[in-house]
C-alpha cells in the first residue's frame, strides 16, 4: 500500500505520469483498456489523458471518474483515482463493468496551479446546453457589484488591499444581502472576462471534450456511475457529495441511502453550466432508458462558517486580481498564492491523509449503494 506522500504530487507533468503509470494496474482487470491522450489549448504539453476500458462481456455499468476540472483542484483527484486503482478495482467484476479515468480537464489550471483555463474560463460554468437561454448580463447581482469582483489597478500593498476588499465586501453584503452575494457567486457570470466565476462566450475545448464522453458513455452503457473529485467546499477535511435537483430525492433521502453525512442540493436555476446538470441533460433528453449516477465530491478546507465563506471570498478574488494586475511587493504575491494554495490544494499532511480516508468512505459508499462491487465482496 502507498503512502499518503505518493499519492499527492508536486507539479502536472508528475501526477500526469502517475497516471498513465497506471494503465499497467488496470490492464490486470481490463486487458484491452487504453490511454487516450488530447492536447488542449496553446501550450506546447498541456493534456486530457484517459484511461478507459468496456467491459470483457457486457457493457451493464462504467464507473466514470473526472478530475481537475478547476485545475489545481486535480492533485488531490489524482490522488484519488490512484488510490481508487491501488485499492479498489480488483473489487469490480470486469465482465459487466467498464471503467472510464479523466486525468487533468483543465490542464493548463492544474499545471499553474490555478482554478480556471487559460482562458480565465470556469469551466463547470461553460457546460450549457443551450447558450442562447443564458443571456450574457444573467448575473445581475455580480454586475452591481463589479467593483467588489473585479478590483483594478497594481496591488501596491496587500493590507491595504485586503481592507479595501473587506469594506466593499461589507457595503455590497448590505445592498445584496449574504444571500444575494452567494448567488452571484455560485450561478457564474457571462459578462466580465476577466472577473471570477466567468463562465465564458464561447465552449471550451475541454467542455468539448467531455460533452463528448458524457454521449459516448450513455450510448455504451445500460447505468453510468459518475464520481467528479473537487476540493475546498464543505467542512474541514470532510467529504461532501453535491448533487443536482435533477436527482428528485431529497437530501435526507441521499443521506440515509448513501450513508454520507455531508449531501448538498443546487438547482440548475441557480448554478449555469455545471458538468453534472449537462450529463443529466444530456440523458433526460437523448438516453431516458439509461440510469445516470452523477454528483460531484469536494474535499473541505477552510470550513462553513461565515469567517470562513469570507475568507474563501476574498482569497479567490486576490487571486485573480494577482494574475491580472500584479503586485509591488513579492512578499504580497507569496502570501496571496500561498493562501490560494491552502484553499485548493493544502500541504498540511493530516488534510491529505483525510482526502484518503474520506475518499474511501465516499467510493465504499457510492459503489454499495449503487452495486457496482462485486457481489461477494464486503467492505
Amino acid at each position: 500500500m502507498k503512502t499518503i506522500d505518493t499519492y499527492f504530487q508536486t507539479n502536472y507533468e508528475a501526477s500526469r505520469k502517475v497516471f498513465r503509470d497506471n494503465l499497467e494496474t488496470i490492464k490486470k482487470f481490463w486487458p484491452k483498456a487504453r490511454l487516450a491522450t488530447q492536447k488542449i489549448g496553446n501550450g506546447t504539453d498541456n493534456t486530457i489523458d484517459m484511461i478507459h476500458a468496456e467491459a470483457t462481456e457486457s457493457n451493464d455499468q462504467v464507473l466514470f471518474f473526472t478530475t481537475g476540472e478547476h485545475g489545481i483542484e486535480g492533485y488531490a483527484g489524482a490522488a484519488v483515482t490512484s488510490l481508487f486503482i491501488e485499492e479498489y478495482a480488483d473489487k469490480l467484476d470486469p465482465k459487466t463493468t467498464g471503467i472510464c479515468f479523466i486525468h487533468a480537464l483543465n490542464p493548463w489550471g492544474m499545471r499553474n496551479f490555478r482554478r480556471v483555463t487559460e482562458n480565465n474560463v470556469d469551466l463547470n460554468r461553460n457546460y450549457l446546453v443551450d447558450p442562447s437561454s443564458v443571456p450574457e448580463d444573467i448575473n445581475k447581482a455580480y454586475e452591481n457589484e463589479e467593483e467588489l469582483f473585479l478590483p483594478a489597478g497594481n496591488i501596491v500593498n496587500l493590507s491595504r488591499e485586503r481592507r479595501k476588499l473587506q469594506a466593499q465586501l461589507v457595503k455590497a453584503l448590505a445592498k445584496e444581502g449574504y444571500s444575494g452575494i452567494t448567488a452571484a457567486k455560485g450561478m457564474g457570470q457571462f459578462q466580465f472576462p476577466r472577473g471570477v466565476y466567468y463562465g465564458g462566450d464561447k465552449e471550451e475545448e475541454s467542455a468539448v471534450f467531455l460533452k463528448d464522453v458524457q454521449k459516448k458513455l450513455l450510448s455504451h452503457y445500460n447505468r453510468i456511475i459518475h464520481m467528479d473529485w473537487h476540493t475546498a467546499l464543505g467542512p474541514s477535511n470532510e467529504v461532501t457529495m453535491v448533487v443536482s435537483d435533477n436527482d428528485e430525492r431529497e437530501t435526507e433521502q441521499l443521506k440515509e441511502q448513501y450513508n454520507l453525512k455531508n449531501i448538498q442540493k443546487f438547482s440548475p436555476e441557480n448554478v449555469k453550466g455545471d458538468s453534472t446538470s449537462h450529463f443529466h441533460a444530456i440523458k433526460n433528453r437523448d438516453f431516458a432508458d439509461k440510469y445516470l449516477f452523477s454528483a460531484l465530491f469536494e474535499f473541505g478546507t477552510f470550513g462553513t462558517d461565515l469567517k470562513a465563506s469570507i475568507r474563501e471570498f476574498m482569497t479567490i478574488i486576490l487571486e485573480n486580481h494577482l494574475y491580472w494586475d500584479g503586485a509591488e511587493n513579492e512578499d504580497d504575491m507569496e502570501k496571496i498564492l500561498d493562501e490560494f494554495r491552502a484553499m485548493f490544494y493544502p500541504v498540511e499532511r493530516n488534510w491529505r491523509q483525510s482526502v484518503v480516508s474520506e475518499a474511501r468512505l465516499a467510493i465504499e459508499a457510492v459503489l454499495e449503494t449503487e452495486n457496482i462491487f462485486k457481489s461477494a465482496v464486503k467492505i
